[in-house]
């Protein structure tokens, strides 16, 4: 529970030292925390010739010097480019060339978000056991709207709907939970109701500490349905009802899969940058690198909030995102990663 340890003592919302706004026209722009931007005088048709070349040549700096310096966006016309012009997969040219982890950081590049979660989705689900860790983070971390994107590109792909692969590689509570977040209709307004936040709170400490046993559907409503603003409010009013915080009482109620789950919401309710810098921080951290959670994390998250997620890290941990990708990564792998990263 160190996570809380660290951020229960800050109120919430918590304000962003460097947020700032662009205005266009008198109307606000909102903030922009993705170390990943549109690269200026963009030529798809350039920079696919280019990348058909180092291809060939088997130019690792130039075939990543190109896919981690454009959008996502960019990166899928530049695919559609190549491969019009090449007459051949992308995916493929660089599976020919590339391998192990630089193999998988490229085709994590050029997948769209969705594309990347249904992928992410099938890989946790495949094989000897279910990593339910993954599930989680993609569901407790993505919109409603990235959630149905989700749902639909993996029935494309592996013509499969997403409730039946739940439904058969977990169990009990911890189903329910996962498919309960499946439903994509998560509140995602930024006003709180305090009333609300205060009912919830005494419905919760009802459902856990109060009665004997626990009413984990009354934890898995709530958890999986309010906006994060409405959760962190509903965190305060728990400490006026209760000696102990809610994470504490989850830990205490219950065990588990469905105890990991409702811990993981809670925490990205409460600083989701925190949240994810953890996850770095555990991939790097003792003996071997978790360079699968490097990718998810740096190349999921680098055009929505990385640069708050470096932030967090060096905050949290003493040390640079960077400086901890240069002890624990090497060579090409390395500069691709920091680069995502953006400059110190």
């Amino acid at each position: 529970m160190a996570f809380f340890k660290k951020f229960f003592t800050h109120v919430i919302p918590q304000k962003d030292p460097d947020k700032s706004t662009v205005t266009v026209k008198d109307k606000p722009k909102p903030p922009y925390y993705g170390t990943v931007t549109p690269y200026p005088k963009f030529d798809a048709t350039s920079d696919a010739s280019t990348l058909q070349s180092a291809i060939k040549k088997v130019d690792k700096d130039v075939i990543f010097a190109i896919l981690v310096k454009r959008s996502n966006e960019q990166r899928q016309k530049i695919k559609a480019v190549y491969e019009a012009s090449a007459g051949q997969s992308l995916d493929k040219a660089l599976q020919s060339v590339l391998h192990s982890h630089l193999e998988d950081l490229s085709l994590a590049l050029i997948s769209t978000p969705a594309h990347f979660d249904a992928y992410l989705f099938r890989k946790a689900t495949k094989g000897l056991g279910t990593r339910e860790h993954i599930l989680v983070e993609i569901l407790a971390t993505r919109t409603n709207q990235e959630i149905r994107d989700l749902k639909r590109v993996y029935k494309e792909v592996y013509k499969t709907e997403l409730e039946e692969v739940i439904k058969s590689e977990t169990n009990g509570d911890f189903t329910t939970a996962l498919l309960a977040m499946l439903k994509a209709n998560k509140d995602e307004s930024t006003e709180v109701n305090g009333d609300l936040a205060k009912r919830d709170a005494e419905i919760l400490f009802e459902a856990g500490e109060k009665t004997k046993g626990t009413n984990v559907s009354a934890f898995i409503d709530i958890l999986t349905t309010r906006s994060a603003p409405q959760l962190c409010k509903t965190f305060q009013q728990y400490a006026t009802v209760s000696d102990i915080t809610l994470p504490k009482a989850v830990q205490l109620e219950l065990k588990g899969d469905i105890e990991d789950c409702l811990i993981d919401i809670v925490k990205c309710s409460w600083n989701t940058s925190a949240f994810f810098a953890e996850k770095l921080h555990h991939a790097m951290k003792g003996l071997g690198t978790n360079e699968d959670t490097l990718i998810r994390v740096l190349v999921s998250r680098s055009e929505i909030d990385l640069k708050k997620i470096v932030q967090e890290y060096k905050a949290m941990y003493g040390i640079s995102l960077q400086e901890a990708i240069r002890r624990d990564t090497k060579e090409h792998f390395e500069s691709a990663l920091l680069a995502l990263c953006g400059p110190e």
